[in-house]
C-alpha cells in the first residue's frame, strides 16, 4: 500500500514528526500531491493546493498565515495545537510585565551606553542615572486580561499569584476555560471595563476582522495615567498610531509587544521582542507532537480535534469499514447522504454527524466494503465537498 505523503513546510520539531509511523507515511520538503500539508509560519495564501491535499497542519495556535476559507471550500480541514504553546507565552508575559513595570528595556539601554573606559567614575554615573529608571512593583495592581482561552487563564493564575487583582473579559469564553480560570478572577462586562480599571494590561485574542485594532485611538484613552500594555497576541489587535499617541502624552508608560515595526523600533516606551512566544524548545516540541498525533488520526480514522474550520468529531470504530464525509451545514444533507448510502446495499452500522458555523462533518461505520462507485456517488449530492473511504488498515 502506497505510503501518505506529508508535506512539511518549515522547521518542525524531530519529536513530532517521528509520530508519523514511518511504515504507512513519507515525510517530504518537496512533495507535489500531499495527504497532508505541515507548517509553522510558512505562507501558503499563495500556495497551489494539489486535488490530493486532505488535510493541513500548524504547529502552533495562529492561522493567519493559511487560507482557511478556501480550504473549508474543498472540506479540507486545518488542525492546529491551541494550548501546546501557553506556557511559554505565559512566561513571556510575566517578562514583560516585570519589563514594563521596572523599565528594565530603558535600563539595560542605560547601561550599555556607559562608557567602561573610565572605571573610576563609574560607580557615580550608575548611581546618578538609576533615578531615571525606578518602578512599580506588581503586588496590589490590577492586571486586565482580555481573551480568557488557556494562555488567559495561566497569565491570569501566574498574576494573582505574584499577588496582584486580576480583571478578565471574554465574551466568547469556552465551558473548559471557565472552568480552569481561577475563582479569584473578576469578570468585566466590556473591553472598555478592563481598560478603565487596570495599571497592565494584556492581550490574549485571535487576529479576527472584530479584533483589529480592538484597542485603538478611543478606548485606550481609558487606561489609568501611566499604564502598561502588552501585546503577545497579534500585531493588528492593537492600533500602533494610538500606541504611540498613549507614549507621548503619557497615558501609556510601556508598550512591551512581540511584534516589532518600523514605526515602533526606537520609540520610546516600547520595547519590541522579536516574536519569541512560542519560541522555546518545550513548546516547538508540544505544538509538533499535537499536531502531528491530530493528523494522523485524521488521516487513518477520520477524527477530528482541533480544526480551526470543522467541527469535533470522534466516533469509536464499531466496523472496519468508515466513510468520512465533509459537507455544508444545510437541511437534509444528513439524510441524503444516509440515502445514498443505503441506497448501495450497504448498511450503516453507527454515525456521527456534527456542525461548526457553515461546515458540518459526517462518520459512518458500515457493515460491509464500500465500492468506488459508492463514494462517486456521494460526491454527487450537492452540498458535499469532500468524501473519504478510510478501511481499518491490518
Amino acid at each position: 500500500m502506497a505510503k501518505s505523503e506529508v508535506l512539511v513546510l518549515n522547521e518542525v520539531a524531530r519529536i513530532g514528526l517521528d509520530r508519523f509511523p514511518a511504515d504507512r507515511y513519507a515525510i517530504s520538503r518537496e512533495a507535489t500531491s500531499p495527504d497532508a500539508i505541515l507548517v509553522r509560519s510558512y505562507d501558503l495564501h499563495k500556495h497551489a493546493f494539489s486535488d490530493n491535499l486532505k488535510a493541513v497542519g500548524r504547529a502552533g495556535a495562529g492561522v493567519n498565515n493559511i487560507p482557511v476559507a478556501d480550504l473549508s471550500k474543498r472540506g479540507i480541514p486545518v488542525f492546529n495545537a491551541p494550548g501546546a504553546n501557553a506556557n511559554a507565552v505565559k512566561e513571556l508575559v510575566l517578562a514583560g510585565m516585570l519589563m514594563g513595570a521596572r523599565n528594565l528595556g530603558s535600563a539595560l539601554e542605560f547601561v550599555r551606553g556607559l562608557d567602561a573606559t573610565q572605571p573610576e567614575t563609574l560607580d557615580k554615573r550608575i548611581e546618578s542615572g538609576k533615578k531615571a529608571f525606578a518602578g512599580t512593583e506588581l503586588p496590589g495592581q490590577t492586571l486586565g486580561v482580555i481573551g480568557l482561552g488557556k494562555i488567559g487563564s495561566l497569565v491570569a493564575d501566574a498574576a494573582i499569584r505574584l499577588g496582584m487583582n486580576v480583571l478578565g473579559y471574554d465574551p466568547e469564553i469556552t465551558v473548559d476555560a471557565a472552568w480552569s480560570l481561577p475563582a479569584q478572577v473578576r469578570r468585566a462586562s466590556s473591553i472598555d471595563e478592563v481598560l478603565k480599571n487596570s495599571q497592565f494590561v494584556t492581550l490574549h485574542v485571535p487576529l479576527v476582522a472584530k479584533t483589529r485594532n480592538l484597542v485603538n485611538e478611543k478606548n485606550l484613552d481609558l487606561l489609568p495615567e501611566g499604564a502598561v500594555l502588552l501585546n503577545f497576541a497579534r500585531n493588528g489587535i492593537v492600533e500602533e498610531a494610538a500606541v504611540l499617541k498613549g507614549l507621548e502624552s503619557g497615558r501609556l508608560h510601556a508598550y512591551v509587544t512581540d511584534f516589532p515595526t518600523a514605526g515602533l523600533i526606537g520609540a520610546k516606551g516600547v520595547t519590541a521582542l522579536p516574536h519569541l512566544g512560542a519560541s522555546t524548545r518545550e513548546a516547538e516540541d508540544n505544538c509538533a507532537v499535537m499536531v502531528v498525533d491530530q493528523l494522523v488520526d485524521y488521516l487513518e480514522n477520520g477524527t477530528i480535534r482541533n480544526a480551526v474550520n470543522f467541527p469535533d468529531a470522534a466516533m469509536h470504530r464499531e466496523s472496519p469499514f468508515r466513510l468520512a464525509i465533509a459537507n455544508a451545514n444545510a437541511p437534509d444533507m444528513l439524510a441524503q447522504i444516509s440515502h445514498g448510502v443505503g441506497s448501495c446495499g450497504i448498511n450503516i452500522h453507527n454515525m456521527l454527524n456534527k456542525s461548526k458555523g457553515e461546515m458540518a462533518y459526517t462518520l459512518v461505520d458500515v457493515d460491509s466494503e464500500v465500492p468506488a462507485s459508492t463514494l462517486d456517488a456521494l460526491r454527487r449530492i450537492p452540498g458535499v465537498l469532500a468524501v473519504r473511504y478510510l478501511p481499518l488498515q491490518r
